[in-house]
């Protein structure tokens, strides 16, 4: 396999590694859970202002309010940005920087608001999270490693 395809794929395994519990368990992370009653669309948009972005058949397009939600809809919210949601008995505001998915989990419908809790700034004088240099360092060792043994006559005998 070529070093770049093994160096991706390991990185790809050390990040799987670290993904947030919740983004596996969905129907234990619901910001605001509703009975589904059968309809479609299930719910709407309430109201927009800044940088919002919804998804569509297509892809990701300009938010509306109004504009309809379903199953996974993802509405997702600048920096400068807010919207609001209405889904059944559910009335949700999407802040900054933060994302909403509609799922369904059994026979209810299933908000999450995710992101806004990881931009909130913080005193940055005593922050010694070296984290991200740990992680950086193993993928480069690892992909040094991969370098080091990797069988460079792929698999044939060399001859003289």
């Amino acid at each position: 396999m070529n070093l770049v395809v093994k160096s991706a794929l390991a990185g790809l395994v050390v990040l799987a590694g670290f993904a947030p519990v919740s983004s596996f368990a969905q129907d234990g992370s619901c910001t605001c859970a509703t009975a589904y009653t059968g309809v479609n669309p299930i719910g709407s948009i309430g109201s927009i202002n800044g940088d919002v972005m919804v998804s569509q058949v297509a892809g990701y397009g300009p938010a509306q309010a109004g504009g309809a939600l379903d199953f996974g809809s993802r509405v997702v919210v600048g920096g400068k940005g807010s919207a609001s949601v209405n889904v059944g008995s559910c009335n949700l505001s999407v802040p900054a920087n933060s994302t909403l998915d509609i799922s369904r989990v059994e026979n209810k419908i299933c908000l999450n608001v995710l992101g806004s809790e990881k931009t909130a700034q913080t005193d940055n004088s005593n922050n010694d999270n070296k984290t991200p240099l740990i992680i950086f360092g193993g993928m480069a060792l690892g992909a040094g490693i991969l370098a080091a043994t990797a069988d460079k006559d792929h698999g044939h005998a060399v001859s003289d």
